[in-house]
């Protein structure tokens, strides 16, 4: 799909990703209660997201649906970014993630584990 969610987009689609099908209303208390946007920050956002295809607003009440799952974006931005930093390389990825992280053994057991079921 090619997603790219901007901090803004991406506070909205948190809201929807943790909540499911909301009206517009009721993000914009949320938006309100967690990060103090006003109902005009929330509308203009949640208009963007809607023409960008990550979420569908219905009658009544402008009923927010999520059209796309947090992996699909998550693996959307992360692809996009291996391209973008790394030359499409996941080796180059993965190294510069993991310098400096000081991982304990459970740590690299686990991304061993999904190393090798990735193969």
């Amino acid at each position: 799909m090619g997603t790219t969610l901007y901090d803004s987009e991406l506070k909205v689609m948190e809201v929807l990703w943790r909540e499911g099908t909301l009206t517009a209303k009721r993000v914009t208390e949320i938006l309100k209660d967690e990060i103090g946007w006003n109902k005009n920050t929330t509308y203009t956002v949640l208009k963007k997201c809607a023409e960008k295809g990550y979420l569908r607003r219905d009658e009544p009440d402008f009923q927010c649906t999520p059209l796309i799952t947090k992996d699909e974006a998550c693996q959307d931005m992360t692809n996009e970014l291996i391209d973008k930093m790394f030359k499409g390389s996941s080796e180059l990825f993965f190294s510069a993630f993991l310098k400096g992280k000081g991982l304990d053994d459970r740590q690299v057991k686990h991304l061993m584990d999904i190393i090798e079921d990735s193969k």
